[in-house]
């Protein structure tokens, strides 16, 4: 059903491969309005406890494909950011499921927006984060600015954007990029560690977490202990909290369904 990604469904994880190998994945107008379809559909279905994104071939993502949208006489860069890439970053981070990238290789300008809008990113060692944008003499977009200092700090966040510096894997880790970098031969196996503990975790509780840290950034403490009352009351009201308890006092392993 999508030309320019690949969508599957297995075991309750939803993998979303980006698939122009040929450009390094890069986006172009159909493949941005296809990704936010993706998402739309694995927020949707409720067979789907977690999700994962990646790249066909070397690369994650290279960004905007400069090649296709030079052909556009007049371009509007607001219009662009606010149908194409904005929705998507803002559906990753409303979505109640954690969302894993499978970093293989580069994701450089919007496509390091998009690892980075990701709840969890296990890269490979030979990957590479770049903001290129200032290559280009842009600025930062699709929530760069947002994720990038409050991941590494505000100086760091500076040198790595207004330098273009390219961080490969392990220093990505060292720095707080990512939460784990393996040889690319043992990504997968990496990915699946995450996948298989969240498919099989209890989803809503971890759906109010991720809204919680969401919100925590802005937000004074004491709006936080009312918001934090205000999710535990959902979470104390879901199936998993009754399994979650009887397997305690069953003494066995919880079953979480995800409701």
């Amino acid at each position: 059903m999508f030309e320019f990604l690949k969508y599957e469904v297995s075991e309750g994880i939803a993998t979303i491969t980006l698939n122009r190998p040929e450009v390094y994945n890069a986006f172009n107008d159909g493949m941005s309005y296809e990704l936010q379809a993706a998402l739309k559909q694995a927020n949707k279905d409720i067979e789907v406890r977690v999700v994962v994104i990646t790249g066909e071939g070397k690369a994650f993502c290279s960004g905007q494909d400069l090649k296709a949208s030079s052909k556009q006489e007049k371009r509007s860069f607001i219009e662009s950011l606010h149908k194409r890439y904005n929705p998507i970053i803002r559906a990753m981070r409303n979505m109640p499921k954690p969302i894993v990238a499978r970093l293989n290789g580069v994701a450089a300008g919007a496509g390091c927006s998009l690892a980075l809008a990701c709840d969890i990113i296990v890269a490979a060692e030979e990957s590479m984060l770049v903001e290129v944008f200032v290559n280009i003499g842009l600025v930062l977009d699709s929530g760069s600015s947002y994720f990038l200092p409050r991941l590494i700090g505000s100086a760091k966040a500076f040198e790595m954007s207004t330098m273009g510096s390219r961080v490969k894997g392990k220093e990505a880790f060292e720095m707080g990029l990512v939460n784990k970098v393996v040889p690319l031969e043992e990504l997968d196996e990496a990915v699946k560690s995450y996948t298989d503990y969240y498919s099989a975790a209890p989803t809503k509780a971890i759906g109010l977490m991720k809204k919680m840290l969401n919100k925590s950034g802005n937000s004074s403490l004491d709006d936080m202990l009312d918001y934090e009352a205000y999710c535990q009351e959902i979470a104390g009201s879901s199936e998993d909290y009754k399994e979650g308890v009887n397997a305690f006092l069953e003494k066995r392993k919880a079953e979480f369904k995800g409701q």
